[in-house]
């Protein structure tokens, strides 16, 4: 089974959930090169064999999740200490195979009033891991349509929700001292290959910052999102050279990637 028959079962199996699920994370920026508004590339983007799906959590999850999973296939790997374990949801073998998690967000204080790491909870039959800075990826999403028009095997097009672009490129700031060497360097090349597809709609992006973007962020997460932007590409770092080097179908030049995503976010943030 390929990434896409997959890919499919899991679409087929999240149906009626489709208005509170957002797909997310290197997903999510695959879905982006199918948008109407994407420019077309000739490079494949970043590939991902988990698919993250993230939703409110204040709002209630009906029906069940888990069984409608387990009906296409999927079945719950759990692990971890926490409570809920965290959970994968895995089609085909542990190694190879295509999982599905799903994401809400952490706000407040990480640790409950017992003394436990507040990390998971329970919504609609799946355990869903708790993460902060994961509400920017939920705000204004955008719409994708997936079918056989574009190699995904359903019996008609579907909408998805997925994560707005910038918000997905934002997100990465927001993170950015959490994440490992090796996941930041990834992050770069999404926010350079985000920018590429969407790069000719800097207005645009710039008004969906303004408008719906700032508002919904407090002041300490704005400040960070602004500082981050500024020194990321201030100049060429070991990041963004191990950045450049990750594709394996293309040359990408790190000074290029630098003021690319330099000017683009200049533009959309005023810097």
């Amino acid at each position: 089974m390929n990434d896409l028959e997959a890919f499919a079962k899991l679409v087929q199996a999240l149906d009626p959930w489709r208005g509170q699920l957002v797909f997310i994370g290197g997903w999510s920026h695959r879905l982006h090169t199918l948008h109407p508004f994407a420019s077309q590339l000739d490079f494949q983007p970043v590939f991902t064999k988990d698919t993250d799906l993230a939703f409110h959590n204040k709002v209630p999850m009906e029906g069940n999740l888990k069984d409608a999973l387990t009906e296409k296939g999927f079945k719950e790997k759990l692990s971890g200490e926490a409570r809920p374990p965290v959970a994968h949801y895995m089609l085909g073998s542990d190694t190879s195979g295509f999982y599905a998690e799903f994401l809400t967000p952490l706000v407040g204080r990480s640790i409950k009033r017992t003394g436990e790491t507040d990390a998971t909870m329970v919504a609609g039959g799946i355990s869903a891991q708790k993460i902060r800075h994961l509400g920017i990826l939920l705000t204004d999403p955008w719409i994708v349509t997936v079918g056989p028009m574009n190699g995904v095997p359903l019996d008609e097009p579907v909408d998805l929700q997925v994560a707005n672009p910038l918000c997905f490129m934002m997100q990465k700031f927001l993170i950015k001292k959490q994440r490992t060497a090796a996941k930041h360097r990834q992050d770069l090349l999404y926010v350079f290959d985000t920018i590429q597809l969407f790069g000719h709609m800097l207005p645009q992006l710039k008004a969906n910052w303004e408008n719906a973007i700032a508002p919904s962020l407090e002041a300490g997460a704005i400040k960070t999102v602004v500082q981050e932007c500024r020194e990321s590409f201030n100049t060429v770092t070991d990041a963004i050279r191990d950045a450049a080097r990750i594709p394996q179908d293309r040359r990408v030049d790190p000074e290029e990637l630098r003021v690319t995503c330099q000017y683009a976010f200049q533009q959309i943030l005023g810097l």
